[in-house]
């Protein structure tokens, strides 16, 4: 296996200008581990890409289509930095039905699982259309496909399109959406600020006064690394909890309380939120080093750094914020699947009482063993609800299918 340009694996050209089919029954927005795992299983279930040339197969067999924004393979990998290695990646399960390929502890992730994907994709014949955007999910209507049906609208350059589809998989990750935590005077700073997505090297800190911010696994790798080459100051909102090791069992206690948490409509955390933060052997050594002092958070920033929360004003020339990523879900929102509590509410994948719609890859799938688990599970719902709406349904009193259809879809929500 090689890796191409910023680790875009064999059989790729991402500057072709992407074929878009009309129409699907399953569309799967993304191909990150939780997209290209869905994609899989649709295979295996019989799905075909659509807009494949025909292949004597009978009409009625099902389609699928992956849409994924990136240029090339990859999903979030392609962005890591370089100095991420495959012995401090956190935990990379194998894509279903192929395997890792052996690769030195020391070679880059940003090399090596991009590669991966892009394989993964080609070996399989997976239909990932790229690069194209979703701008945005709502309900087709007469003129714009079968009343029941969603409609995907989407981007790519200058060209535009629409896909109707009887089921959506989103699996748009975090990535794409940093967040940035609103704090008095920011607008002030006279130095740099910059967020774990556009991190790049080390070296572009050297000789800095670096103030870095977060308590979670990226916080702590990059203050570490940091630290060779900056004066560091680390602030977190609370203490973090440090662990030497924990086992299975605590490990599926932190993603049951997660998925509690959706399906009560809450917005999800991390799983590393619940379970705390393992101390490596460097982290071991920068807090030998004084590295691992934290800091409350400051009260304010002003042109000059931050006020601690002592009232000091520490001077810094970077504000590095690590303070996570949200969920991608901007382009759902014509769908209002929003509960009150400010999450969605998810019945395993399946948003609850939308057996059109699953997320894969969200709250506690959001892990490569997740979302591998979350793309069969979501294909098996899909399969059950194309079944039941393929199953021939009176004509209701007020004359339309289409109000059948939608108490056919209360029903197999359960």
């Amino acid at each position: 296996m090689t890796a191409g340009p910023r680790g875009v694996g064999a059989g790729v050209n991402p500057t072709a200008a992407p074929t878009v089919p009309e129409t699907a029954d399953v569309v799967v927005i993304g191909a990150g581990q939780a997209g290209l795992s869905a994609g899989y299983h649709l295979q295996r279930r019989g799905f075909v890409p659509a807009g494949a040339p025909p292949s004597g197969q009978h009409d009625a067999t099902p389609t699928y289509l992956v849409l994924d924004a990136e240029d090339g393979p990859g999903g979030a990998w392609r962005h890591r930095w370089r100095s991420l290695r495959m012995s401090t990646v956190n935990g990379i399960y194998d894509l279903p039905g192929i395997e890792q390929p052996g690769v030195a502890p020391e070679a880059a992730s940003v090399d090596v699982l991009p590669a991966y994907f892009g394989d993964y994709e080609a070996e399989l014949g997976l239909a990932v259309v790229r690069p194209v955007r979703v701008r945005r999910v709502e309900e087709a209507d007469g003129a714009t496909g079968r009343p029941g049906d969603l409609l995907v609208r989407w981007a790519s350059g200058d060209r535009s399109g629409a896909i109707t589809a009887r089921a959506l998989v989103n699996a748009t990750g975090t990535w794409s959406k940093p967040f940035w935590p609103a704090y008095p005077g920011q607008e002030t700073v006279r130095g740099r600020q910059l967020h774990t997505a556009d991190y790049v090297r080390a070296e572009d800190f050297a000789g800095a006064r670096v103030a870095v911010v977060g308590g979670g696994i990226s916080a702590v790798q990059l203050l570490e690394e940091v630290s060779h080459v900056a004066r560091t100051f680390w602030f977190t909102r609370r203490e973090p909890v440090w662990r030497d090791d924990f086992g299975p069992d605590e490990g599926s206690r932190a993603v049951a309380m997660v998925d509690q948490r959706v399906r009560e409509g809450l917005p999800p955390q991390s799983v590393v939120s619940v379970t705390g933060l393992i101390r490596t052997p460097s982290l071991h050594a920068a807090a030998e080093r004084g590295v691992l002092e934290r800091r409350p958070m400051f009260t304010r920033i002003v042109p000059e750094g931050v006020v601690a929360a002592d009232g000091q004003l520490l001077p810094v020339d970077v504000i590095f914020w690590n303070t996570g990523f949200r969920a991608a879900l901007d382009h759902l929102r014509p769908l209002h699947l929003r509960a009150a509590g400010g999450g969605i509410r998810m019945d395993a994948t399946q948003v609850a009482g939308e057996p059109r719609v699953h997320l894969v890859g969200y709250g506690p799938s959001a892990s490569t063993v997740g979302a591998n688990r979350a793309g069969r599970e979501a294909v098996a719902r899909i399969v059950r609800y194309l079944a039941a709406e393929d199953e021939p349904l009176p004509v209701p009193h007020d004359g339309t299918r289409a109000a059948a259809r939608r108490r056919s879809r209360d029903v197999t929500a359960s």
